[in-house]
Order: C-alpha cells, then sequence, then structure tokens
C-alpha cells in the first residue's frame, strides 16, 4: 500500500481486519503543516499497517477454524460422531474388533452385500459363508514326488469336483442350471503346504473356494469357477502355467485365504 503525505492530510487510512477495522487520519492545524512530523508520521502510519497484517495473517486461519467449530462446521469432532457410510450421526452405534463404528442398520446391509467384511479397513468380523455349490475335497500325498523348489518333501494332490446341479437362491440365476468342473491342485508336503492344506478344507467347507459365474478361461455363464483363491493346477511351469516353482505362492494364498476370515 502506498502512502503519500496527500494521502495523510486529506483521507483516512482504513485497514479492515478479520473481526472490526482500524482507522487512522493524520491532521495539522496549521495550513502550512510540518515536514518534519510529515515523515515520522509516514513512518509510524507504516509501522502500524505492518503489524496489522502480520498479525490478520496469523490468526486468520485459527479464526476461521474457531467460527466453523462454533456454527457446527466441520471439525475432527464432528466427524467422529458420523457414520461413515451414511455419513449421518450414528443410529444404534456397532463398534467391530477393529475399532470401526457404524450406524446397525449400515452395517447390515454392508455385510448383506460383501460379508462380514469391515467396509473401512476389510477386516473379517465374523464367518464368512460363500455360495459353492455342493462337491468334494480329496486330498492324497506323494512321498516320492518333489515339485520344482521344494525337493525332499515329496508333494500333495488335492482333487475338487463339483457336479452339474440347479442354482439356488444365493446364485446368480436361481432355478438355472450350472456347469460343475473337476480341478486338481498341488502344494508342497512340507510344514507350510500342510498348513495351506489345512486353511483351504477350511474355506472349502465354508464354500469360499468355488462360486458360480463366467468361466474365465471359456467365457461360459452359468459355470462352476475359481472364488479368488488362487491354486496351482500344474507341478511345472511356473507362474506362467499356474505351477511351480514360485518362492511366494504359499505366503500369497495364505493372505488370500486371510483376507475371508481363514486362518
Amino acid at each position: 500500500m502506498d502512502l503519500t503525505r496527500k494521502d495523510l492530510t486529506r483521507k483516512d487510512l482504513t485497514r479492515k481486519d478479520l473481526e472490526g477495522k482500524v482507522n487512522v487520519k493524520a491532521s495539522y492545524k496549521t495550513r502550512g503543516g510540518n515536514p518534519a512530523m510529515e515523515s515520522h508520521a509516514v513512518r509510524a502510519l507504516l509501522r502500524l499497517y505492518q503489524k496489522i497484517m502480520i498479525r490478520a495473517g496469523m490468526n486468520g486461519h485459527s479464526t476461521q477454524n474457531s467460527k466453523e467449530s462454533a456454527t457446527g462446521g466441520a471439525t475432527d469432532d464432528n466427524k467422529d460422531d458420523q457414520c461413515p457410510i451414511c455419513m449421518s450421526g450414528f443410529t444404534n452405534k456397532q463398534r467391530l474388533k477393529c475399532k470401526h463404528e457404524f450406524c446397525q442398520e449400515c452395517l447390515q446391509s454392508a455385510k448383506k452385500h460383501s460379508g462380514p467384511i469391515c467396509p473401512i479397513c476389510k477386516d473379517v468380523f465374523g464367518i464368512m459363508k460363500g455360495n459353492q455349490p455342493d462337491g468334494t475335497m480329496r486330498c492324497i500325498k506323494h512321498k516320492y514326488i518333489d515339485l520344482p523348489g521344494f525337493p525332499g518333501c515329496g508333494h500333495i494332490e488335492i482333487t475338487y469336483s463339483i457336479p452339474d446341479g440347479k442354482q439356488k437362491d444365493n446364485h446368480p440365476n436361481p432355478g438355472e442350471r450350472y456347469w460343475g468342473t473337476t480341478r486338481t491342485a498341488y502344494l508342497p508336503d512340507n510344514i507350510e503346504g500342510n498348513e495351506v492344506l489345512r486353511l483351504l478344507k477350511k474355506a472349502f467347507d465354508q464354500k469360499l473356494i468355488f462360486t458360480i459365474g463366467a468361466s474365465r478361461t471359456t467365457g461360459m455363464e452359468n459355470a462352476v469357477t475359481w472364488n479368488d483363491i488362487h491354486h496351482k493346477t500344474s507341478m511345472f511351469g511356473g507362474p506362467e502355467r499356474y505351477g511351480y516353482p514360485d518362492e511366494t505362492y504359499l505366503s500369497r494364498v495364505k493372505e488370500e485365504l486371510k483376507a475371508k476370515g481363514i486362518e
């Protein structure tokens, strides 16, 4: 802001801040004025103006936040009192073991759509049940045939068998026919391989290994397909051919099982 002697003798200097205004007026009793006094007044007014600007810059943000809090604006405390699903105040607040909170009705709707999984952190808070059709899971251990990358332990052969059938109410097209499948998968017969086998059995019992949908290989509709728990369907060929060696497969499949509440 430029200040001149003419401004000081004829006009008010006004600076509106956030809460009010400051008025400064220089006037003279004599017609000629006093040059020394004018220079002093200019310097004093400049210092005052700088102080006002600095103070406004420092307090502006906190003043605005104070106003928002006083009038019910968005604050961290208010966010803590809102359901993250409906973004409104809680109704029959439900708190999960992961500490996240929801309205009872909102949580029930989310559970119906996605299962007992926290909508925020994806932690499983109940027993997940899938829509896998009825079938069997059979295991055979081959002591003297090793998988690439797992020498000296033999391997486990898993055979899943899901026959054809009619879709139920929890399937995509109730009443329509679905096409079954027989799948074979392999695990190393070591400590970690047997741990994965135990988890796969648990997932199969909870009907999570397969689902009904479009086949990813043939595109055929109403087919029994894998349900996002990867299996090694070949003993050889590496990851590119769904086989071994694959150093991180066992840890990856345990994470996939954990995401479905299987531990």
